[in-house]
């Protein structure tokens, strides 16, 4: 039989990617179920292509005159609570959650309380609210497979080394399009720079974030949910060209690299075959073709968004989620024109400043605490901002 994938986000750069490996496997794999948030015209051609059972149109203000409620033999659900409906799919084994920000997490919990195995693209899920989905894992049936690029060559690698040799994990970073600007016109940037990502094609916001190494930082504090290192060991090195995406140093001293050309269908394909390997060469990339690779040390001055979620990080308890979701505010004003690309952090380290640090034992807790750093992060007053030195 086929094995059925639910995709969340499916008009993104990672739903595109999963879209990419259903059409070369399409032996072994059957588009149950997908979501696009409101971009109907792209929502339309993927059913008709791939003919699923379930279309979820996330917008709560979507025009569902456009599209009404069937495309063929697919069902049209329109609204976010859908999102957690459509993973419930008992013809569905494997969840992508490719959606951008804290929308993907009650369905994440939703994909978990049905058993599913989760193709795990959407950070925010771990950074808001970690304590509270590894209690949920710890007793259902669901397990993670990480989709970053990042975080799944850790996991490969680690999946085949004894836990008593390793010392300490590396995430690698391409440093973003302003990694030899001088730090002095940093606050210059337009958001049109800042879009211009060196090595990936991304959505806006995860772009943004890239910039600034943000989304390194979020990606550190994942990594400490998924594989359980402690923030000390868990170390980032810039990779101008993003070839190797992880390594692992052991206790002799030694380090182990997953390299592959940089493009999603390695990871994607991955999680859907996980625990079977994929079967055939994606993209061939030996090691001749790698040229000169480059590891630097990120700088913290030209990066302050980094150091903070290494802080946010250590704090625990609501740390992480109110600086997710004061960092999610801040993208969103800086590519509104209202904020300078430096604010970001800026403002991030304010609102963590506010709001007390807390340590819930339901999710409820951790999406209070997420509501107050977007009301705060949003109505922030400029005369009130104490800005990094």
């Amino acid at each position: 039989m086929k094995r059925g994938v639910s995709i969340l986000g499916a008009s993104g750069s990672v739903g595109e990617s999963t879209l990419k490996i259903l059409r070369q496997f399409p032996e072994e794999f059957r588009l149950t179920s997908f979501s696009v948030h409101s971009n109907l015209q792209k929502a339309e051609s993927i059913a008709k292509e791939f003919q699923p059972d379930i279309l979820c149109i996330s917008s709560d203000t979507a025009d569902r005159a456009v599209l009404g409620n069937k495309i063929g033999n697919t069902n049209i659900l329109y609204g976010s609570k859908s999102l957690e409906e459509i993973v419930q799919d008992p013809e569905t084994e494997t969840v992508v959650t490719a959606v951008v920000g804290a929308s993907g997490i009650r369905p994440t919990i939703a994909a978990i309380r049905a058993g599913k195995k989760i193709g795990i693209a959407n950070k925010e899920t771990l950074v808001s609210c970690g304590p509270y989905i590894r209690s949920l894992l710890e007793n259902s049936k669901s397990y993670l497979v990480p989709v970053d690029s990042e975080h799944n060559a850790l996991f490969q690698l680690l999946e085949n080394m004894k836990k008593d040799s390793l010392e300490r994990i590396v995430l690698t970073a391409s440093g973003g399009p302003f990694r030899k600007l001088p730090v002095e016109d940093l606050p210059k940037v337009t958001i049109e720079q800042a879009l211009k990502h060196p090595t990936w094609n991304m959505g806006p916001k995860i772009t943004i974030d890239s910039a600034g190494m943000i989304n390194k930082g979020l990606e550190v504090i994942e990594a400490h949910f998924l594989f359980g290192f402690s923030y000390d060991k868990i170390g980032v090195v810039i990779h101008p060209q993003s070839v190797a995406h992880g390594l692992v140093e052991t206790k002799d001293g030694a380090s182990f690299v997953y390299a592959s050309y940089p493009d999603m269908i390695f990871p994607v394909a991955h999680s859907l075959y996980y625990p079977n390997v994929v079967p055939k060469v994606l993209r061939s990339h030996p090691a001749t073709s790698w040229g000169n690779l480059e590891f630097l040390e990120p700088d913290l001055e030209r990066y302050p968004g980094l150091a903070l979620a290494y802080e946010a990080g250590r704090a625990g308890g609501t740390s992480p989620s109110i600086f997710n979701a004061s960092n999610e505010v801040a993208v969103e004003l800086f590519l509104q024109g209202k904020i300078l690309f430096t604010e970001i952090p800026t403002l991030i380290r304010n609102v963590l400043e506010k709001i007390p640090n807390t340590f819930p034992g339901d999710l409820e807790g951790y999406e209070e605490a997420d509501r107050k750093a977007r009301e705060l992060a949003f109505h922030f007053p400029k005369d009130k901002v104490v800005h990094l030195c």
